[in-house]
């Protein structure tokens, strides 16, 4: 999804994934990709697998050691902490006089939380030694689409490489507050000087305002359905709250589609199942089972019924901003958690339109793509 975002006027000369079915979706649906993706745990990798230099390094490194679901441990963690068997690599092309103009690290905004944000200024320390600027925005796939899905977009550029327009960096160095949060502001105004120093607040325009919604994605003629008493079971899981939201739905006289979420809540210190929905036009945010959450699902209600099922792998794709034309795998799971794992694409389309290609104002060689460990170009 990073590739598709960044788009043809890139070159992908690298890209990297260890899990055999998300290779397997890459190489279908990019061709020629086989003489470019190394289907390897990245801690397999080193400077000398990679050819030539990059204009760009994207790494969306895994989460599951710095969500909410997943495991606390952080960049210490075995999945999280593969950033730094990036950052290594990255260094040592640096180091032959080949490293990249910019680098990109995406995650979720748990990076910020870990450690109480000892682990992103780690990263921050690190990219800093290695001659680097830096900047961080939080991205919402809500402006773009019925999908509520922050993440955080790290861009470092070495500074010895490419000069940086002034119109990128907000002058008064406060940040355009439609891309950051109080907790990343927070981190700015903690942050040691060393930091402050290399740090910048990137200054790119917001979009136009989201007209789609939820029920433009939706297939009309699904067949998945839920049986009458499973739907039946999650609307006893519902806490008060979100009774009365189906109730409210209920009351419109008109269908309404909304998305439910399993949830373990606490009472009382007593964790508890729960489902919880949502009737706003968005979906929540997508996740997989491998980062500790549940599959969503969408509840319609209209005419005195109430139906659920689960959501389609389709949807989910549409959710991402994946185009119709991108071949999913034929199994539901696969499929679904190759939406879940990913990045939406016109997030990254804004940012590579609006800050990566500026940021370089050159013409494009190369580019470099990963979804899970590292993204190389």
């Amino acid at each position: 999804m990073a590739r598709t975002g960044l788009g043809r006027a890139w070159k992908c000369e690298f890209a990297n994934d260890i899990s055999p079915m998300k290779a397997k979706a890459y190489l279908r649906n990019f061709r020629g990709s086989d003489r470019i993706f190394a289907q390897c745990d990245i801690n397999e990798l080193n400077a000398r697998n990679l050819p030539g230099s990059a204009d760009l390094i994207w790494a969306s490194f895994p989460c599951q050691d710095l969500s909410l679901a997943g495991s606390g441990r952080g960049l210490t963690g075995p999945r999280s902490g593969l950033i730094w068997s990036l950052l290594k690599i990255t260094k040592k092309l640096k180091q032959e006089g080949r490293g990249p103009k910019v680098v990109v690290l995406e995650n979720v905004v748990g990076l910020l939380n870990s450690k109480n944000g000892q682990d992103f200024y780690d990263i921050l320390g690190a990219l800093r030694k290695d001659g680097f600027i830096f900047g961080t925005l939080m991205m919402d796939a809500i402006h773009f689409l019925p999908h509520s899905r922050p993440r955080i977009f790290l861009v470092a550029i070495d500074i010895n490489q490419a000069m940086i327009s002034p119109r990128l960096i907000n002058g008064r160095m406060v940040p355009n507050y439609r891309w950051t949060s109080p907790r990343l502001d927070g981190l700015w105004a903690r942050a040691p000087f060393s930091l402050r120093d290399s740090w910048v607040w990137w200054n790119i325009s917001v979009p136009p305002s989201r007209r789609s919604t939820l029920a433009d994605i939706i297939e009309r003629e699904a067949d998945n359905w839920d049986s009458p008493d499973y739907t039946a079971r999650l609307l006893r899981l519902m806490a008060p709250l979100h009774v009365r939201k189906v109730e409210e739905a209920c009351a419109r006289g008109e269908e309404v589609i909304g998305t439910l979420y399993r949830r373990t809540r606490s009472f009382d210190n007593i964790r508890t199942q729960r489902v919880e929905v949502r009737f706003d036009g968005v979906s929540g945010c997508l996740r997989t089972p491998s980062g500790g959450s549940s599959r969503q699902r969408l509840l319609f209600v209209g005419d005195g019924t109430i139906h659920s099922r689960l959501l389609s792998t389709r949807e989910a794709a549409r959710l991402m901003g994946i185009p119709e034309s991108y071949r999913l795998p034929a199994s539901y799971n696969e499929a679904y958690q190759i939406a879940g794992d990913g990045v939406a694409v016109p997030v990254v389309r804004w940012l590579s339109q609006h800050l990566l290609s500026p940021l370089l104002a050159t013409d494009h060689k190369v580019v470099a793509d990963s979804e899970a460990a590292l993204l190389y170009a």
